[in-house]
C-alpha cells in the first residue's frame, strides 16, 4: 500500500516562519533560503487517491469516491530547476488529467488550477484553469503517449516585487510550446502537481526534465486574457488569438469579445491575419454584449462584421452583401466607429438604448432566414423585443484593409455599447489583435 502524506504532515510553524522572512525581504523566490524553507514546510510528496510506484508512475486509485486524486511534489520549482514533464501512459475512462503548479497547502480534493494561487492545464480538452473552476480555451487536447511540460521563466519576471513576483508560467506538448500565462508566485513557492479524476488514468512524472530558456523567449510573456470578456473556442497567447474549435460546421464558431466597448476615446481596433488556416473564415466587427457565442459576428442581430474570406459585410443576418476585397495572410483589417460631434458619453453606459441597424436607404437590414427558428434566433427575438430597441444614437461603423478605408454603415449603438469582436471558423486560423492601435 502506498504511503500517503496528508495536509497535517506540513510543518506549519516552519511554513509561517518562511512566509514571514519573505515579507521582510530577507529571502527571494528561488534562492537557497527559499528552497530550504520549502523543504521544511513540505518534507515529502503529498497525495490522495493516487498510488505511487517506482520510476515516477502515478495512478488514480479511488474511483468509487467520486473525488479527484492529486499528487503534489515535495519541492517547488526554482531558477535552477524550473521545469517538469508528465507523460500520459493511460487516459483511463475520460482522460480527466490536469498538469500544473500549486502552493504546498493546495487541497488534495481539487484539480490543479481550481484553488487560489494554482494553475492547471486540462489535457482532455486543452483548457487552462487559473485559480478558478471555469477555465478557458488554451491549447490542444492530449492523448496517451503525449508529454505535457510545465515550467516557470524566472528570468522573465514581470514586476520587481520580491515577495509576490509575477512570472510567466509556460506549458509544452511533446517538446513544443503551447503558450504562457502570467501568475503570481506565492511566498511559499509553486510546486509541480498532477490531478486525475477517472478510473484507469496513469501518468509518469519526470521532475528532472529540462527546458532551454531560449525556447521560452519565443513565447508571449503575457496572455492578455484580461483584455477579453468572452472567449469561445479561441485561445489567447499574448496578442495572438488562435482558433481551437473543430471547424466542422457553422456551429463551431470561435468567438472572442473584448472586455470594453469602443468609446470616443478608443474608437478603433485592428487584426492582422497571421495564419488564414484552412479557409480563412475570419471576421472582424462589433457586437452587443450578450451576443450568441456560437455565431460569427454579423450573422445575428446586434452585430456588424467584415468577413475576410469573401469580403462581404454582414449586418445582423446570415446573408452578406458585397463590400470590400477579400483578405488573406498578412492583411490588416480594422474596424471603428465615427461618433457624431454631439455624441454624449453616457450612451456608452449600461442604460443606453438598444440597437437598430439601418441600411443606406433607411430600411431595417435584419432579414429572417428561411427554416425553423434556431436557439440563436430565439435569443435574437427576445433581445429585439426589448423596450426602446429603435431609439439608439446613430453612429458610422467603418472598416479598413491595410490602412485604407473599405466602407462604412450607419447603425444605432446598442445598450452597453459596441464591443470589438473577432470570429474564426476553420482549423489553424490565427490573428494578431491590437485593441488600441491609435494610442502609440
Amino acid at each position: 500500500m502506498a504511503i500517503r502524506a496528508r495536509d497535517n504532515d506540513i510543518d506549519l510553524l516552519a511554513f509561517h516562519r518562511f512566509a514571514m522572512l519573505q515579507r521582510q525581504n530577507l529571502i527571494h523566490p528561488g534562492d537557497a533560503a527559499l528552497r530550504h524553507g520549502a523543504r521544511i514546510a513540505l518534507r515529502e510528496p503529498r497525495f490522495e487517491r493516487v498510488s505511487v510506484s517506482g520510476a515516477g508512475l502515478l495512478c488514480y486509485s479511488d474511483a468509487d469516491s467520486g473525488l479527484a486524486g492529486v499528487y503534489i511534489a515535495p519541492h517547488p520549482l526554482t531558477p535552477e530547476k524550473n521545469y517538469f514533464e508528465v507523460e500520459i501512459v493511460d487516459t483511463g475512462l475520460v482522460c480527466a488529467i490536469s498538469v500544473g503548479l500549486v502552493p504546498p497547502h493546495h487541497s488534495l480534493d481539487s484539480l490543479p488550477g481550481w484553488q487560489p494561487d494554482s494553475i492547471g492545464y486540462n489535457v482532455d480538452d486543452g483548457r487552462i484553469f487559473k485559480s478558478d473552476s471555469q477555465g478557458r480555451p488554451f491549447g490542444p487536447p492530449c492523448a496517451a503517449g503525449d508529454r505535457i511540460g510545465c515550467g516557470i521563466n524566472f528570468k522573465g519576471s514581470l514586476n520587481d516585487d520580491p515577495v509576490h513576483p509575477v512570472v510567466p508560467v509556460f506549458f509544452t506538448k511533446n517538446g513544443k510550446e503551447v503558450g504562457t500565462v502570467s501568475t503570481v508566485v506565492p511566498p511559499e513557492g509553486l510546486y509541480p502537481a498532477v490531478g486525475m479524476h477517472s478510473e484507469g488514468e496513469e501518468v509518469r512524472l519526470n521532475l528532472d526534465a529540462k527546458w532551454e530558456h531560449t525556447d521560452v523567449i519565443l513565447m508571449s510573456i503575457d496572455s492578455c486574457e484580461e483584455d477579453w470578456a468572452r472567449l469561445h473556442e479561441v485561445r489567447v497567447n499574448g496578442q495572438l488569438l488562435e482558433y481551437v474549435g473543430r471547424g466542422k460546421s457553422i456551429i463551431d464558431v470561435g468567438l472572442a469579445q473584448a472586455s470594453h466597448p469602443l468609446t470616443t476615446r478608443y474608437h478603433y481596433f485592428e487584426i492582422q491575419v497571421v495564419d488564414p488556416g484552412q479557409s480563412c473564415f475570419i471576421a472582424i466587427g462589433l457586437a452587443r454584449r450578450d451576443y450568441p457565442k456560437h455565431r460569427h459576428p454579423g450573422w445575428n442581430k446586434g452585430s456588424i462584421a467584415y468577413h475576410a474570406d469573401d469580403g462581404k459585410l454582414f449586418v445582423g443576418t446570415g446573408i452578406g452583401e458585397h463590400f470590400g476585397p477579400e483578405c488573406n495572410k498578412g492583411d490588416v483589417m480594422g474596424c471603428g466607429i465615427l461618433f457624431p460631434r454631439d455624441y454624449r458619453r453616457e450612451f456608452d453606459a449600461s442604460d443606453a438604448p438598444e440597437i437598430d441597424y439601418l441600411s443606406d436607404n433607411g430600411r431595417n437590414d435584419f432579414l429572417e432566414l428561411d427554416g425553423g427558428m434556431t436557439e440563436s434566433e430565439s435569443e435574437d427575438e427576445a433581445w429585439w423585443e426589448r423596450p426602446n430597441a429603435e431609439n439608439g444614437i446613430k453612429v458610422q461603423v467603418f472598416f479598413t484593409r491595410n490602412g485604407k478605408m473599405v466602407g462604412k454603415r450607419e447603425v444605432r449603438i446598442p445598450k452597453g455599447g459596441f464591443f470589438p469582436t473577432v470570429g474564426m471558423l476553420s482549423s489553424d486560423e490565427k490573428v494578431r489583435v491590437d485593441l488600441r492601435p491609435l494610442t502609440g
